[in-house]
């Protein structure tokens, strides 16, 4: 007989928080329409390393990307009219972003200069752009998230080839946030946040998806947003209503739970430090970086270099 074992339960610790400096006390027009009104200071996603160890953040309530270096201290690289959540690397020095203003933008880390990438499909505004991840062809999955919900489930699943086709695999998503690939790229991990679950989504050699399933299903007031793939296969998922990161392994069983303290917003994830076995976890609603050694590394996360887009 089989017998599910509990997950072993770690506690994250802090490695830095944004500078008092750095912090705005006011409302923002994205938190009045996501935070309820009330003042968020910062509100960090996005994590992703450099070849130095740096790791970037965005700010959406502010339109602000920073660079912390390894020991923690921290740079504004960029400020700009816009809502900036996802990041990857273009090549680089450039981080391409998913924008939920504005569409997907490119930076410039030598200037700090946000230019327009895609802004709009077929002359249509997309609903609000979330996160992205490249594959090893250089094929870009980018989620629609807007405020879609189980009340409207129209969040939208795009790829972007490298020759400039987009394609939109699904359009029935309730909330589309973070998305991964599995190391062999045959499927794509999505998650879905007002659902409370992450889909399995099978991705055929036609460029085509078939029977999308439910791997993985949550709790709680929030469900899961950023997701990560380790070298054994296993997904990582940060669930902010949580303040977890489930560890998961290839039945969507939890093996091991990472937690922030009371009141975490673990939003989003990075591997980084020199072996890639540290994970960052970004800490939204309290300005902050977490982290915890992990028994494996984390996937090289893949860059794509195709030529720049307009609208």
């Amino acid at each position: 007989m089989f017998l599910l074992q509990a997950p072993q339960v770690r506690e994250f610790e802090c490695f830095t928080a944004m500078p008092e400096s750095f912090r705005r006390r006011e409302r923002s027009e994205w938190a009045d329409a996501n935070r309820g009104g009330a003042v968020a200071d910062s509100f960090l996603e996005g994590p992703v390393f450099d070849d130095a160890g740096h790791l970037y953040v965005t700010d959406i309530p502010w339109g602000r990307v920073f660079r912390i270096d390894p020991q923690g201290c921290w740079t504004l690289v960029a400020e700009y009219d816009g809502e900036p959540n996802g990041m990857k690397f273009l090549d680089a020095g450039t981080l391409l972003i998913t924008d939920y203003k504005n569409g997907l933008m490119r930076l410039d880390l030598a200037s700090g200069r946000v230019a327009p990438w895609l802004e709009r499909r077929n002359s249509e505004r997309f609903k609000g752009v979330n996160d992205l991840v490249f594959d090893s062809a250089g094929n870009l999955y980018f989620t629609d998230q807007g405020q879609s919900g189980l009340h409207d489930p129209s969040g939208r699943l795009y790829r972007l080839r490298p020759d400039g086709r987009l394609d939109l695999l699904l359009a029935n998503v309730p909330s589309p946030n973070g998305v991964a690939l599995s190391p062999d790229e045959r499927v794509l991990y999505l998650a879905v946040t007002r659902g409370n679950c992450v889909w399995r989504v099978p991705l055929l050699a036609d460029g085509s998806v078939a029977k999308v399933g439910q791997f993985f299903t949550a709790y709680g007031p929030s469900g899961p947003d950023g997701l990560a793939v380790d070298a054994e296969g296993r997904l990582l998922v940060a669930n902010p209503g949580l303040g977890y990161v489930w560890v998961l392994n290839g039945r969507a069983e939890p093996v091991e739970v990472l937690r922030g303290t009371p009141g975490s917003s673990t939003t989003n994830l990075a591997f980084g430090g020199e072996d890639r076995r540290t994970l960052y976890v970004t800490d939204s609603t309290h300005g902050r970086i977490l982290r915890a050694g992990m028994p494996a590394a984390g996937l090289p996360l893949h860059r794509g270099a195709p030529a720049a887009r307009g609208a």
